[in-house]
């Protein structure tokens, strides 16, 4: 079965502050940004099925779902908010076999704990990572979820387009370097990346080595900012995907955190209508 948009990764439990669970994860975020802009959505996950299922629930109508059978669904536990937000891993699915089969204009592969495979089979028109999965590291469950280098052998054998946030930009060093040295006159091909810094603007390193700053909406209050930067992504490659250049779709992509942020939940992530009218307003 052939889709518009794919995600690859966990979707989690989250554990809140106040002891209240819900659905989480860059899969499941992104995959349904994705469907909000008209993308027939999957996402392939691992995990308990009956509990990802009921996660889920309020959502079937939206996104298609297949999941890899596990021990344990991820659970996060949530502590504080914003740059002070911290997690701990309470339990971990395990990894995504390697050649899971795709069929689909966009492959997300969106880890939250080292879960992503290098390589797959079947069609992928284009790829897009968020790499904040791969610069977590923890000592086990319960344990503290904190930064960690990124491994160049995590990284996908494909890659089009790579989003990281400026909190990962010391983790992904070695990938930065390595995009500006395939940038400077080499043949190899070195994926677009987009760092973003919440308020400030973002920051586009493009193939070539060139690097251009996209200016974000102004936020006049943040309700709630998980999942803004997955919300992100997928407009971005979405935007991406029909062809916009890399400073429209990044402006598109701001667009859509700032619907999101300005509401509460999954709910708040918005539609087309809604993210072009809130870019309309900055233009």
């Amino acid at each position: 079965m052939s889709f518009d948009y794919t995600t690859v990764g966990h979707v989690t439990v989250d554990v809140m502050a106040d002891g209240s669970r819900r659905a989480g994860g860059s899969a499941f975020y992104s995959a349904l940004q994705a469907s909000r802009l008209g993308r027939r959505a999957l996402i392939l996950t691992r995990g308990v099925p009956s509990e990802i299922e009921e996660l889920l629930e309020p959502h079937r109508g939206e996104l298609e779902l297949k999941i890899l059978t596990a021990r344990a669904t991820t659970t996060l536990q949530t502590l504080g908010a914003g740059a002070a937000r911290a997690q701990r891993m309470i339990a971990w699915a395990g990894p995504i076999a390697e050649q899971v089969a795709i069929d689909t204009a966009i492959l997300h592969l969106a880890p939250v704990a080292r879960e992503t495979p290098k390589r797959w089979r079947g069609r992928a028109e284009f790829v897009g990572l968020t790499a904040q999965g791969l610069v977590r590291s923890w000592a086990g469950d319960g344990a503290r979820v904190h930064a960690a280098p990124l491994e160049p052998s995590r990284l996908p054998e494909r890659c089009d387009a790579i989003v990281i946030s400026e909190t990962e930009r010391s983790s992904c060093s070695s990938l930065l370097a390595g995009a500006r040295d395939r940038g400077a006159g080499t043949t190899a091909r070195s994926p677009l990346i987009a760092v973003t810094a919440q308020a400030a603007p973002t920051t586009i390193r493009l193939p070539d080595g060139q690097i251009i700053e996209v200016e974000v909406p102004a936020i006049e209050r943040v309700r709630d900012d998980i999942g803004a930067g997955d919300v992100f992504s997928a407009a971005f490659f979405v935007a991406l995907g029909e062809g916009r250049g890399p400073h429209d779709a990044a402006s598109f992509a701001s667009a859509a955190a700032a619907v999101r942020i300005a509401g509460t939940g999954a709910a708040a992530i918005g539609d087309r209508a809604a993210i072009e009218s809130r870019l309309a307003a900055v233009a």
